[in-house]
């Protein structure tokens, strides 16, 4: 992949979203839905974006493909993910999606 490539990704800031909550758990499309508040469509099109990137990748289980972080990129561009770490760590939208993320699996909320 290309540097701009990468760089394309995190031009977005949904998909900047969806990162950090995956790198918190794994999550299919309708709980990506679900914690971030955006529909299912706009939750698919962004993760086929990640997923094409090299930047997530998935686990079928069942009739659910889950997606996460693809640790061997993000081992590869260690100095990226500690980038955006920090500014998962402290700025607001994204500390707010965290609690979202455990607020939605607290509940225990099933997909089917």
């Amino acid at each position: 992949m290309e540097t701009t490539d990468i760089f394309k990704m995190l031009t977005d800031e949904t998909r900047i979203r969806i990162l950090n909550v995956l790198r918190e758990n794994q999550l299919c499309v309708c709980e990506v839905q679900a914690v971030l508040g955006i529909s299912q469509t706009n939750a698919s099109k962004h993760l086929n974006k990640l997923k094409t990137a090299g930047l997530i990748t998935d686990e079928k289980k069942s009739q659910w493909a889950y997606y996460y972080l693809n640790d061997s990129f993000w081992t590869k561009n260690k100095y990226l993910y500690e980038y955006l770490k920090e500014q998962w760590e402290t700025k607001d939208c994204y500390l707010t999606d965290k609690e979202n993320l455990k607020e939605y699996i607290r509940k225990n909320i099933d997909c089917t």
